[in-house]
């Protein structure tokens, strides 16, 4: 149905595409991966009209074509859902779904037809709200569907689908997938981009692999398993993924928490955490571990008591919080974490900025501190003063952890530190984590994957309506036990 051959496309640093040639056959759903930077991203713009080739040619349906804007794209059916979701959150579900080709009655807007047009394209996707609601009412996985209906309305014979799993729970990402199986019974060719391996081989016919702007390998997904996926990601075997755990010291605890309260979403919350240890924070979306986080930082109104040794915090903003010692790198790096328009070097020093100002900042100081974090977190950047916009996620990342890490934290609280990132830079950031730990610093880490915390923590604690359900160590951190008490289920 879609096929690119020999597209290539060069940036000023960079080649993100050089002569890649693949083909999505309808009715089945094709798997894209690679690491940030591997060019995915720029050949799904190409595919949807925002960014035009250098080089090679699209064909549709065996036709050539020049998709110049979106536009032009979803008017051939190729429709493309966002990893961050195109919507106008004060309109209604219709008015989204037919934004910019309203049908007209007259010389104003037909809102019956619309409406009925509009709840067809919902029943399509089993969307059980209605299209006279507003989407800021609905929920994330509900906004998700609405993205859906509106590329099902555009007679969308290709769906590209950016990181669609990214923020939703584990039974709203079973029913995208019957979803997407529906779609694909439809006749749809369904791209799927996504790095959680196990979701590419769940849902995926076929996968293709691009790496530095090269197509290296297509495969059926029933003939690969995640070993041999992230070894063609990364052009090399990652062996151990999870780092071996260092011995934790026998010292007192350089974090307290006591009776954390934040109104009508966390309620006493208890917890120490010491020198060298990584302590997890498990729990289902809306658990209240990213308040919890935020609580601790500043960030919101809580009672209850935090201590940096023995020392207590009175936290009112972020900056209390850092002269304490305490740094949260925040689980959206894009919305709060960075400011994506400034360079990398403005990012990596704006946590730390008063040590580099006297009163004026010292731009040669603070060049050389923030190549040092790049030498040390292995960023990945041509230039320094870029916008570090420019950057792969994976490497925005990095940026966002060297901003709290200048600071000279005794206490990192780390929120989803891998989410939307490769599996290469995963391990980095695994290997990065672990090193900060057997330094001495105190490491709290939140995240949805379960397996994440078992390969690094040395506890876990889990949390359910705001509240601790349980704590596992050692042989009970299992999938099995973190999940039944995040459930609520009975032992």
């Amino acid at each position: 149905m879609l096929e690119v051959r020999h597209i290539a496309r060069q940036f000023p640093a960079v080649r993100a595409l050089d002569g890649v040639s693949l083909s999505f056959e309808p009715g089945r759903v094709h798997g894209l991966i690679g690491e940030n930077g591997a060019g995915k991203s720029t050949l799904m713009k190409i595919l949807s009209g925002i960014e035009t080739p250098d080089e090679g040619e699209i064909l549709l349906d065996g036709k050539p074509m020049v998709f110049r804007n979106p536009g032009e794209a979803m008017a051939q059916g190729v429709v493309m859902i966002h990893q961050e979701l195109n919507l106008i959150e004060p309109l209604t579900v219709a008015e989204n779904i037919f934004l910019g080709r309203e049908p007209l009655k007259g010389p104003g807007i037909d809102r019956a037809r619309q409406s009925a047009a509009a709840a067809d394209a919902l029943k399509k996707v089993q969307a059980e709200f209605s299209p006279e609601d507003l989407v800021s009412s609905l929920s994330l996985a509900n906004k998700q569907l609405v993205e859906i209906a509106k590329a099902i309305s555009h007679e969308a014979k290709v769906l590209i689908m950016d990181e669609p799993t990214a923020v939703l729970s584990d039974k709203e990402i079973r029913s995208l997938f019957a979803l997407i199986r529906d779609l694909r019974s439809q006749g749809i060719a369904v791209i799927y981009i996504s790095h959680i391996l196990k979701e590419v081989l769940e849902v995926c016919d076929d996968i293709s692999v691009l790496r530095d702007g090269k197509h290296v390998a297509s495969i059926a997904a029933g003939d690969a398993d995640a070993a041999k996926l992230a070894s063609l990601m990364v052009g090399r075997e990652l062996g151990d993924v999870y780092p071996a755990k260092s011995a934790l010291p026998d010292v007192a605890p350089l974090l307290n928490v006591a009776d954390l309260q934040v109104p009508n979403l966390v309620e006493g919350i208890s917890f120490s955490l010491r020198p060298g240890e990584i302590l997890g924070l498990a729990g289902l979306i809306g658990a209240g571990r990213t308040e919890t986080a935020e609580a601790i930082m500043g960030l919101r109104p809580c009672t209850g008591k935090v201590q940096v040794d023995g020392k207590p915090v009175s936290a009112k903003g972020p900056k209390e919080a850092v002269e304490a010692g305490i740094a949260y790198v925040s689980e959206d790096r894009k919305a709060l974490g960075l400011h994506l328009t400034l360079s990398t070097t403005e990012n990596a020093t704006l946590a730390n900025l008063a040590h580099y100002a006297n009163p004026v900042v010292d731009r040669a100081q603070e060049k050389a501190a923030v190549e040092g974090w790049v030498q040390k977190l292995g960023i990945r950047v041509g230039d320094v003063d870029a916008p570090v916009g420019s950057l792969s996620g994976g490497n925005q990342q990095k940026v966002s952890l060297a901003k709290w890490l200048d600071t000279k934290p005794k206490s990192l609280i780390l929120d989803e530190p891998t989410r939307g990132v490769d599996v290469g830079a995963k391990r980095e950031i695994y290997q990065l984590v672990n090193g900060l730990a057997a330094e001495g610093m105190a490491c709290l880490l939140i995240s949805s994957e379960m397996t994440e915390l078992i390969g690094l923590c040395h506890r876990i604690i889990v949390m359910r309506q705001g509240r601790i359900a349980g704590e596992l160590s050692g042989t009970e951190m299992t999938e099995e036990n973190i999940m039944r008490l995040a459930a609520g289920v009975g032992a």
